[in-house]
């Protein structure tokens, strides 16, 4: 990559932070990718799913045709950076790279219209409402591999705390299927200095929460991987009466279908048990997500030889993580591999998710190269 097509990348990429939008708001992001391909001169068809930006660009006569993502939401979060380029979205966030691979997308694609050396069909996919949106899957829905019948696909996700530019290639599993957890307890609101005249919904919560950490310790299988995470409390409004109903929220995480079985299971049998116990009504809804992000073995060696081909090091030891992405759903209806470029050094509240983090712009040139890469060496083996 040329240092000027690294620094207008850069231009890009801080634009976007600077000017976040929430999933299924993506409007001027979406106008901001099609200026950009207009500008390097490749067709598309925008609202696809939302408002989901597909490019198509096409060399010499080879039939293969591959398919690149990069997602463009960003995070109901507050920004603590303190950049000059922070975001001017009062509460919303680009706080976990975004921006970084819609530019890094708009890289690949650059790279490919400078270079005449390939044959086939690439289609570039911009999605909308990655963060537990549905973006993907409204993608698909909206007919995207009819519409451009890609037989394979492949994106990254940037990785606080891998070297930058370092590229991690999984065999297999790499980030978690998952749902959303909602239990509401209803009981009786009374006086607080009267308990015996209520039923207390907030004890039983209390004892609700103790005991839906078992499924994991003692319900999961040692050698398997879960996570239940209880992430919000909501009840009551004042300190002298005891509340009629709360609400607990959270998420559950595996990596396998027979596990989440076992879990919804336990999380509805020790609901049972304490309404009965405290005498409440308990109500569990369990609406799961998207699904496991698994590699097809041949995408995943074409990914490592991509990284390969730019330089890259590569890394193949590391474990698969809890975390999910809805990229999942691409990889249900077509082969493909989904890899980790590093950020760089994690910081203290500059996680993936937390109010410090920002994309790292010099892993720019690596993101796009790798690609416009497995693109071409995608296609290159049919």
């Amino acid at each position: 990559m040329t240092p000027e097509l690294h620094e207008k990348l850069t231009q890009w990429r801080r634009h976007l932070h600077a000017h976040p939008e929430l999933g299924l708001h993506e409007k001027a992001t979406a106008a901001f990718v099609q200026d950009r391909l207009t500008e390097l001169g490749i067709p598309f068809e925008a609202d696809i799913g939302g408002h989901g930006v597909v490019a198509t660009l096409t060399r010499g006569s080879a039939q293969g045709r591959v398919g690149l993502r990069a997602d463009m939401d960003a995070l109901p979060i507050t920004e603590d950076t303190g950049l000059d380029y922070a975001s001017k979205n009062p509460g919303v966030m680009h706080a976990c790279g975004h921006d970084g691979h819609t530019a890094s997308l708009l890289g690949a694609a650059a790279l490919l219209v400078a270079d005449t050396s390939w044959s086939g069909t690439v289609d570039f996919i911009f999605q909308p409402a990655e963060e537990g949106l549905g973006g993907a899957r409204a993608m698909v829905g909206a007919g995207l591999f009819e519409r451009f019948p890609m037989t394979r696909v492949f994106g990254f996700h940037n990785w606080p705390g891998l070297p930058a530019g370092t590229i991690a290639v999984h065999d297999g599993v790499v980030m978690a299927s998952g749902g959303r957890v909602s239990i509401a307890i209803e009981g009786h609101a009374g006086h607080a200095g009267m308990p015996h005249l209520t039923r207390d919904p907030v004890m039983a919560a209390g004892h609700l929460i103790v005991a839906l950490q078992s499924i994991v310790a003692r319900g999961v299988d040692p050698l398997d991987t879960a996570v239940l995470s209880l992430c919000t409390l909501e009840g009551g409004k004042a300190r002298n009466q005891i509340a009629g109903r709360v609400e607990i929220g959270g998420t559950l995480r595996y990596h396998r279908d027979a596990v989440k079985d076992i879990m919804v299971a336990r999380i509805e049998q020790i609901c049972a048990g304490i309404a009965t116990s405290f005498d409440v009504k308990v109500t569990p809804e369990i609406v799961m997500g998207v699904g496991v992000v698994v590699n097809t073995p041949d995408e995943a060696g074409l990914a490592r030889l991509a990284a390969e081909k730019v330089q890259a090091e590569v890394r193949r030891d590391l474990a698969p993580s809890m975390a999910g992405e809805d990229f999942a759903f691409y990889l249900q209806k077509r082969p493909g591999a989904f890899v980790w470029i590093g950020n760089g050094e994690l910081r203290d509240g500059a996680e993936l998710h937390g109010p410090r983090y920002d994309f790292n712009d010099a892993i720019l040139p690596v993101a796009s190269g790798w690609m416009a890469e497995v693109a071409r060496t995608a296609l290159a083996s049919n």
